[in-house]
Order: C-alpha cells, then structure tokens, then sequence
C-alpha cells in the first residue's frame, strides 16, 4: 500500500491559515486538540505550524503584520471552525481534553444542546477569542 495521497476532488478544502498572537500558546491549545481529531504534525518553521488531516491541513503563525492580539469572533470574518467529532461520548472526551488544553466551554448553561436539542456539540474558545464546534454524529 503506498503514502502518497491521492488528487484531492475539486472544490475540497486545501488548507485554513490561523494567524495567532503568541505560536507557544497555539501550538499548545490547538495541536492537543487537533491531533486527538487525527490530524498529524505538518510543518514546523520559526514562525508557524501546521497540521494535516487527508489533504486539508491547518496552518498557524504568528506574524509579525498582526494589527491585534485578540481575534474577535463576532467582527466580521471567521466566527468558528465546526469539526466532526464522532460519538456524543467522543465530544464529551474531546471537550475534556480541550478543557486541559486551555480552552473555555461556551454556553455552559445549555451544553451540550447550545445548537438546540437534537445537536449535541461542544462549543469552546481558546485564550486567543477562536471558537470551535466539536459535533457528534446525529446517529450517536
């Protein structure tokens, strides 16, 4: 059986590049939280990270053209990232984990149902203002 990986299907997508303001930081509370989702290490440079799932990959830098050091999530531009997080017991390890990680629950007072009571998810933020929603599959 071969590593290569096939061409990806048109449309797919190729990657998300995340500029952070402190990469020790984001590297922490983003790659625990990636690589328990099966993403691998990347790339690794002075600047950046990323890391990779099939043919998407997910990239963070701390650039120094940075105007803020805060990403603010309800200013026009990226609110959250959703991820497919398997059982409603994976979201319930996943969060966990996140939570170690640095990450903050969202909407405690109606988790795991913040999405209304037939989705079950997590919905969590990190010390940098990112969102991210963690999803179990509906026949979980």
């Amino acid at each position: 059986m071969t590593d290569r990986i096939s061409t990806p299907p048109t449309g797919t997508l190729h990657h998300v590049e995340i500029w952070v303001p402190d990469l020790t930081r984001a590297t922490r509370e983003w790659g625990r939280l990636l690589e328990s989702l099966g993403y691998t290490p990347h790339q690794d440079w002075r600047d950046g990270r990323s890391w990779r799932r099939g043919h998407t990959y997910l990239v963070f830098e701390q650039s120094p053209a940075l105007t803020t050091h805060h990403h603010d999530r309800r200013a026009p531009g990226l609110n959250h990232l959703a991820f497919h997080a398997g059982t409603r017991r994976d979201v319930d390890v996943l969060t966990g984990r996140a939570l170690r990680a640095g990450w903050t629950l969202l909407f405690p007072d109606r988790h795991p149902h913040a999405g209304g009571p037939q989705h079950y998810a997590a919905y969590l933020e990190n010390t940098d203002g990112f969102e991210i929603e963690l999803i179990a599959a509906t026949d979980s």
